[in-house]
């Protein structure tokens, strides 16, 4: 048998590929799992990053998304320094290769900044709804732009949303309420 250096022979050449393919595929389903996990773990890291930080409060709102190790942040804040330390906790996390930072910062208004207070009473002042007043960040985001009121975030039924939403409209200079609460359920 003759052979050239460096080539090797037809039956060694079929063995060798179709056990790299086996391996390579073994490699594979055992390594899925673990990406999942991770991009699980990076979720729950930013979300923890996000409602952490230091000013973030009912009248803000931030939201993301995880796209493998790119992060976008969405959403509306009052204080741009709101915005900046969103973007840098996130950017820290290991595992994050880019942030892609759309959130928007509220024009200042005093007309809006009372207006955020009378819609904040307004919802919380319902016996339905004052639980979602505990804790440190409530789950009821109240965000006013130019009279226009949106409320954001996951009450625990549809009524509590409705309700939330009859008392925003009630309030005297809210020009529009957008009701993009979402219940528990995912309604």
């Amino acid at each position: 048998m003759e052979r050239v250096a460096g080539s090797v022979p037809r039956g060694l050449k079929r063995f060798a590929s179709g056990s790299i393919t086996r391996a390579m595929k073994r490699l594979i389903l055992f390594l899925l799992p673990l990406a999942m996990f991770a991009a699980a773990d990076l979720v729950k890291e930013v979300r923890h990053e996000l409602v952490t930080l230091p000013y973030y409060g009912v009248f803000d709102n931030l939201a993301y998304r995880v796209d493998g190790s790119k992060v976008t942040l969405f959403g509306q804040v009052r204080d741009p320094k709101l915005r900046s330390d969103a973007e840098k906790a996130v950017k820290s996390i290991e595992g994050v290769s880019g942030v892609d930072d759309q959130i928007e910062v509220l024009p200042a208004s005093p007309m809006d900044d009372q207006t955020r207070i009378a819609v904040y009473r307004a919802i919380y002042s319902k016996p339905t709804l004052q639980r979602y007043q505990m804790g440190a960040v409530p789950p009821i985001h109240i965000i006013v732009k130019n009279g226009n009121v949106t409320l954001e975030g996951v009450v625990a039924n549809e009524m509590d949303k409705n309700v939330a939403g009859i008392a925003a409209n009630g309030v005297s200079g809210v020009f529009k309420v957008t009701n993009n609460l979402r219940t528990d359920s995912g309604k």
